[in-house]
């Protein structure tokens, strides 16, 4: 009986050691991989794939998500007018999404109700704050359309196919596009600078967010200290709302630091919507100025659940995880260096409002850092700390969705790669080796790569 006691009491105090031990982390090769976005990850692989909200939400959170989504379909018009008034009187397009097609990419045509391209302008020198300098005249985005009858200007593309054969034989065609701003409503200024852009996919927003800044900068490399000809770095932008520099993650050149200040700045410079954080509207001073007195012409309720929505979009899951070809692609996407920017997995910080959102394992495939991409897809213009050949590492999850979301899929800053492969055949600057060592893979290794990437 003794030494069954004393058997008894070794037991527990064994036990209770190993209820004591510190927790362990979860090896992440048992997450199932096809949570791209973790917690905040939607199984939809239709055309509706980019617009779900993630699971979770409080009946309120719900609520205000909903308001959000109307408000990102809603068609505004120009005041006065009883609801959803504002537009303009320049303007880009007449709602969000207009230009952000089922919560994704958009289509790189011009001067259309459909199109999703604008053009940024500046002129050599920087503000007061370190960003691009305003053209006079014409500020630093360019509209093309106006609800009084005077656009800033039209600008208009042509494209020139260069053919390209692989080593096996296989052929493709580059699209180079030619940009030319027309019909100004008066002189441009010496050494105006444009560059122009597709809009990006809006889901995920709010995980990007909650990545923390030590995570990215930890993967910087301004100098190439390694010497793998990989020298990413940090974009450090102004904030109006802080009236800090802080660090840029938004945008395709990393020039925008939070979900809040890319929303605000959509209604303000794509539709001619003020808010109160950008309370002047973008033709002040311009002939085209309404002279009304309606600023902010969208209320902080209305544009906060415009962000809450673009903040709780869901990340499509990766599809195809098991298939052995995809598994072969995934393995070639690191050997030939992609992954070197497209770095695969990042954990979220916390966000004690958003469990869903909060650390995260997540798969989105950037490093959220400007890269040297080449002089072919350069467009000359500086954006704060981003030189004209710098952009961010587009993330890639959801790309091989794009053909659903948006009927034709686009790719690159400017939309102007038809297909993935062509995508990868622009890539030059820090992305020259990776996109060389695709070159030079075999008919069925690039066909791996390609339905890796498509499965995410």
């Amino acid at each position: 009986m003794k030494k069954f006691y004393v058997m008894c009491v070794i037991g527990m105090i064994i036990l209770a050691g190993t209820f004591c031990r510190k927790a362990q982390n979860f090896p992440e090769s048992d997450y199932n991989t096809q949570l791209s976005g973790g917690a905040a990850t939607t199984f939809l692989s239709n055309s509706q794939a980019f617009g779900e909200a993630i699971d979770g939400l409080t009946s309120w959170d719900a609520f205000v998500h909903s308001v959000g989504d109307d408000i990102f379909s809603q068609t505004f018009v120009s005041n006065p007018a009883p609801h959803f008034g504002g537009l303009g009187p320049i303007y880009n397009n007449v709602s969000c999404v207009s230009c952000h097609h089922n919560d994704g990419k958009g289509t790189p045509t011009l001067g259309t109700v459909t199109s999703s391209l604008l053009t940024r302008i500046s002129i050599p020198g920087t503000d007061e704050h370190g960003g691009p300098l305003a053209a006079p005249g014409f500020g630093l985005q360019l509209q093309d359309k106006s609800n009084n009858g005077a656009p800033e200007v039209k600008v208009n593309i042509s494209y020139t196919e260069i053919p390209f054969t692989f080593p096996d034989g296989e052929t493709a065609s580059l699209r180079k596009p030619t940009y030319t701003v027309t019909s100004p409503y008066t002189a441009l200024p010496a050494g105006y600078m444009i560059s122009i852009r597709l809009a990006p996919p809006v889901f995920g927003l709010g995980l990007l967010e909650l990545i923390p800044e030590t995570t990215i900068l930890a993967n910087a490399d301004p100098n190439d200290a390694n010497g793998d000809g990989i020298s990413g770095k940090a974009n450090y932008v102004y904030n109006p709302v802080t009236n800090k520099t802080e660090l840029g993650r938004f945008g395709l050149k990393s020039n925008t630091p939070t979900v809040q200040i890319q929303v605000a700045s959509a209604f303000q410079q794509d539709m001619g919507i003020t808010s109160s954080i950008f309370p002047q509207e973008s033709s002040y001073e311009q002939p085209q100025y309404d002279g009304l007195s309606d600023d902010p012409e969208i209320t902080d309720s209305l544009l906060n659940a415009t962000v809450f929505y673009a903040r709780t979009l869901a990340v499509p899951a990766r599809r195809n995880v098991n298939d052995s070809v995809c598994l072969h692609g995934e393995r070639i996407f690191k050997q030939t260096g992609c992954a070197n920017c497209h770095l695969p997995s990042v954990r979220t910080g916390v966000d004690v409002r958003l469990p869903m959102l909060s650390n995260q394992l997540i798969h989105p495939y950037t490093d959220l850092l400007l890269h040297d991409m080449g002089d072919g897809l350069a467009d000359g213009r500086p954006d704060y700390l981003a030189t004209g050949n710098e952009w961010r590492t587009m993330p890639l999850w959801g790309i091989g969705l794009f053909g659903k979301t948006n009927g034709t899929p686009y790719y690159l800053h400017d939309g102007r790669a038809r297909t993935i492969t062509e995508a990868i055949l622009w890539h030059g600057g820090e992305a020259q080796k990776a996109r060389d060592n695709f070159v030079q893979l075999s008919k069925s290794d690039r066909a791996a790569l390609l339905k890796f990437l498509n499965s995410l």
